[in-house]
């Protein structure tokens, strides 16, 4: 495994691979890397025949600098962790080298962001498509592999691939939970003892919510799930919508869409988790 801090001299090993008629695979992350993101190269491995990972906390996403901040940073710990699963390049670059120059610009997807993590985070998805555009150009792979954890990062992100016009698959992949049921996160090191012993809740009650959907409205079942979470005193909801699984418009009714997801983020102990269902 080789790691690479420059997009000179990463670019210059892909074009190699390629040259001998290898495809590329590519996972980008934020590092703190977990189960989750390593399923995510298990399964580039099964697809392609060199796999590159991104570790890059990207500044331009963060709307919050505490959170910006509180971010964990374990470049060491990851590359060891990407070994184990057979990763063939790592792209780890300073913020310099991503942005020498100032950010100007921006990227608009209408409906798909101006719905839950759209208001909570403005700008959020804009600094997340040009991150993943320059990574993209960087690395030129023939597939990109997302957690569907991030469900709406990942409509956006097949928007972007849309809207450039790129010569791009892009891959979902499912879920990775603990054995409690809580989706695995970066984030998820942050929380206290306690906290982490009580996460599980936010699944479960989706899935309680989830069982009630053939007795019980849309409605109802939206406010299960809050009423519920609620009434653990440690539990913030944000939001939880029951939406189109391809607009990520809420429906009314469970009959409007023929694929429908639940879409929820809760602070617990001061970080703030997301999730996600499908409801069919």
């Amino acid at each position: 495994m080789e790691v690479f801090s420059t997009i000179e001299s990463l670019k210059k090993a892909v074009s190699e691979a390629k040259n001998v008629g290898k495809t590329i695979g590519f996972v980008p992350t934020m590092g703190a890397l977990h189960e989750g993101h390593l399923s995510l190269i298990q399964t580039a491995k099964q697809h392609c025949d060199v796999v590159v990972v991104s570790i890059f906390v990207n500044p331009i996403q963060f709307n919050n600098a505490d959170d910006l901040k509180t971010y964990p940073r374990t470049l060491e710990a990851d590359c060891d962790k990407l070994k184990t699963v057979g990763c063939d390049m790592v792209f780890a670059p300073s913020v310099e080298e991503m942005y020498p120059e100032p950010v100007t610009e921006t990227y608009n997807f209408g409906e798909l962001e101006a719905v839950m993590e759209g208001p909570q985070r403005p700008g959020h998805f804009s600094g997340v498509a040009v991150v993943v555009r320059r990574l993209f150009e960087i690395v030129e792979p023939l597939k990109a592999f997302f957690g569907e954890k991030d469900f709406q990062q990942l409509a956006i992100i097949k928007q972007l691939v849309k809207q450039l016009n790129l010569n791009l698959e892009i891959v979902p992949c499912p879920i990775v939970r603990a054995d409690d049921g809580l989706a695995l996160s970066s984030r998820n090191m942050r929380l206290s003892a306690d906290a982490r012993a009580i996460a599980p809740k936010i699944y479960e009650t989706l899935c309680g919510g989830k069982n009630k959907m053939n007795e019980c409205t849309i409605d109802e079942v939206k406010t299960y799930v809050i009423d519920t979470l609620n009434s653990y005193e440690v539990f913030e909801p944000e939001y939880f919508e029951i939406v189109n699984d391809t607009t990520l418009q809420p429906i009314s009714d469970w009959n409007a869409s023929e694929g429908v997801v639940g879409c929820i983020a809760v602070w617990l102990d001061g970080v703030r988790l997301i999730d996600v269902i499908r409801f069919k």
